[in-house]
């Protein structure tokens, strides 16, 4: 969630989401917010999960749940929250009450109906309600399908810029510290009136979610990002996984996972033969993987990447 949102690595312990003082930091919304949009945080179940609601609010956006929404608006519902049919007809609906105020918007809209106990309404596809997470995984596919369907016939379609990106697999436990393949994830970038059709093969990381939006809408901001623009062609090919304990940086076919008590272990994917020791000689890859997760660490912990400060640098620049 941070990752995307404040375009920030993990740092070691606690997410930024569960941390006292994770308020009004520079963000996704932040900046589109000071471009006027409207920013909204859209959520299935009840938003105190994860300390969401307190996140999101504090960081500038207003928040929709299932506390907000009437019980006729919601046709199904289980134990996460309402179907993700039910949230995105919220959805487009919050978006034709901004677009008749002629305000732009940004929604950021996350699903449930891909958990357990993976039940859906049924009828909607072939795979029975509670059968398993291919059924889900279906579901939640055929919701995203009627919901671009469903957004084509309002006036907003052809100017917005539709993001489809998982916050996780399905596991990330395995043999390994870090096992790349349950961290690999989809992203979908759907705009047909803006975008030009292209698959995108090379490495990256949610990190990198925001700034490429940015760079699509075409705006300048001032950023405390650590993720690039994905499409300017000079965005550098590394992913950063990680965890409660351990912080992994992957460059050419090359896996560095920093681990407690300064283990360090490294991962050559052409060979799949992992190298666990305390003494690795301090090559590029290994500074660039302390680089990035102690500056993370370091700039949240001194409130760099706070938007209020932002403004104050912005303004000394400016000399207003």
């Amino acid at each position: 969630m941070e990752a995307i949102t404040l375009s920030i690595p993990p740092t070691p312990g606690r997410s930024i989401l569960h941390r006292s003082g994770n308020e009004g930091l520079f963000n996704l919304g932040t900046v589109l917010r000071d471009r006027g949009y409207e920013t909204v945080f859209l959520y299935g179940g009840y938003g105190y999960f994860d300390n969401m609601n307190a996140f999101f609010s504090g960081n500038g956006y207003a928040v929709m749940d299932q506390s907000n929404v009437p019980e006729s608006k919601i046709g199904f519902s289980n134990a996460w929250g309402m179907a993700d049919e039910d949230l995105f007809d919220l959805a487009i609906e919050a978006a034709d009450a901004a677009s008749l105020e002629h305000r732009p918007f940004f929604f950021h809209v996350m699903t449930t109906s891909n958990h357990r106990p993976y039940t859906y309404p049924q009828g909607r596809i072939p795979i029975p309600s509670g059968s398993g997470r291919s059924g889900a995984v279906m579901y939640t596919d055929y919701a995203i399908g009627r919901l671009l369907r469903e957004a084509r016939g309002h006036p907003w379609f052809d100017d917005t810029l539709f993001v489809i990106v998982a916050d996780h697999c399905a596991s990330s436990a395995g043999r390994e510290s870090l096992p790349l393949d349950r961290y690999h994830i989809p992203m979908w970038i759907y705009a047909p009136k803006l975008v030009s059709p292209q698959d995108y093969g090379r490495l990256a990381s949610q990190i990198d979610v925001a700034p490429t939006l940015l760079g699509l809408l075409n705006m300048d901001y001032l950023s405390s990002a650590f993720g690039e623009d994905l499409l300017d062609g000079q965005a550098r090919q590394r992913a950063l996984v990680g965890n409660y304990q351990y912080l992994g940086y992957l460059e050419d076919e090359t896996l560095t996972i920093l681990e407690p008590r300064q283990h360090l272990e490294r991962v050559d994917l052409g060979s799949k033969t992992p190298l666990s020791t305390r003494r690795v000689a301090r090559d590029l890859a290994l500074l660039r993987a302390q680089s990035y997760y102690q500056e993370a660490s370091w700039v949240y912990g001194h409130g760099l990447n706070r938007w209020d400060r932002g403004l104050r640098l912005a303004d000394a620049v400016t000399g207003s």
